[in-house]
């Protein structure tokens, strides 16, 4: 039978295809064979290395290999997850971080060494997390309306976790929708900045509330506000930022896995089969339960295109915020 011109040219593209997909079966197939490293772009306490530390030994038990959590803060993310990105394509290496804090990044900082969406691809999302919006015990306010009345007659520091990431931009969101005025002060963690609120350092913050509840459980901060969209019965009858004259108001951390782009698919495959297996199981959703975060997975496409709309989001209020960092 003569061939076309078209098909002689597609003919070796067709012949390699297969054997394409055979290596990655191949590679798969003794997969994994060394230590996991799942790296946090964070410093340590923060909503990310919580969930990180909670999935490492059972994740170690499934897959039979050592999981090691690695944390490589800075840049609000960047140097870790540009670590991931430039990783070998082989699914031992992995990012666990806000994923809307990492769908950000290409709109705040004008010069990034990677491509969040085109260098990274999602495996799964692990959990949502509501921010709060907490204060010092000794600011005299009740809720948000009595805290922008505050914070037009005097000086109000608002924490700041990371310049850029979701609290901050959430932050800035409440201000500009409320009316409220206060003066950010960044931090490059979470934790540092829950500690400077709490010691008075400053007077207010946003953030995630699986690594914030256990400070308002304690009395060291004072929740206003709830950016879910109902409220939520473990911080008692606090309401939302919605129900405080912003409607339709939402935001939160949502923490997520994702490995370099190249990763061969069988292996994106089985990281996503156990990872949501572990996160599923009953002993950890209770747990993250009782921090106020709710466990959410998906698959790698359906990660991917959370991804994608989050970017667009975030990218309508940092251009409206006005926010750039080399």
């Amino acid at each position: 039978m003569k061939l076309t011109r078209r098909q002689t040219l597609l003919a070796p593209l067709a012949m390699a295809l297969p054997a394409v997909g055979a290596q990655a079966q191949t590679a798969a197939a003794g997969w994994p064979n060394k230590p996991l490293r799942i790296v946090v772009p964070y410093p340590p306490g923060g909503s990310s290395d919580i969930i990180a530390r909670a999935i490492s030994q059972p994740l170690s038990d499934a897959m039979k290999v050592t999981v090691i959590v690695e944390n490589k803060a800075g840049a609000n993310g960047n140097v870790g997850a540009d670590m991931v990105a430039k990783a070998p394509a082989d699914g031992y290496t992995i990012l666990l971080c806000d994923t809307g804090a990492l769908a950000i990044s290409p709109s705040v900082y004008t010069k990034l060494s990677f491509d969040p969406g085109k260098d990274l691809r999602g495996v799964t999302m692990l959990a949502y997390s509501p921010h709060l919006l907490v204060v010092h015990p000794s600011i005299p306010a009740r809720d948000l309306k009595e805290l922008v009345a505050l914070s037009k007659t005097r000086n109000l520091n608002f924490a700041v976790s990371a310049v850029g990431g979701a609290p901050h931009l959430a932050g800035v969101a409440v201000e500009r929708g409320s009316g409220a005025k206060w003066q950010y002060v960044p931090y490059k963690g979470g934790a540092q900045a829950i500690q400077d609120t709490i010691g008075g350092q400053t007077e207010v913050m946003m953030n995630g509330m699986l690594a914030t509840i256990p400070h308002v459980q304690s009395g060291k901060l004072k929740v206003l506000a709830v950016s879910k969209k109902t409220r939520m019965p473990l911080i008692g009858d606090v309401p939302t930022i919605a129900e405080q004259g912003m409607p339709g108001f939402e935001s939160g951390t949502w923490q997520g896995a994702l490995v370099s782009r190249n990763t061969p698919e069988p292996i994106v495959a089985r990281l996503n089969a156990e990872l949501i297996r572990v996160i599923r199981s009953p002993d950890i959703r209770a747990r993250l339960a009782g921090q106020g975060a709710e466990v959410v997975t998906m698959t790698p496409a359906e990660q991917d295109r959370f991804f994608n709309q989050e970017r667009a989001r975030w990218a309508q209020v940092v251009a409206q915020a006005n926010i750039k960092l080399d």
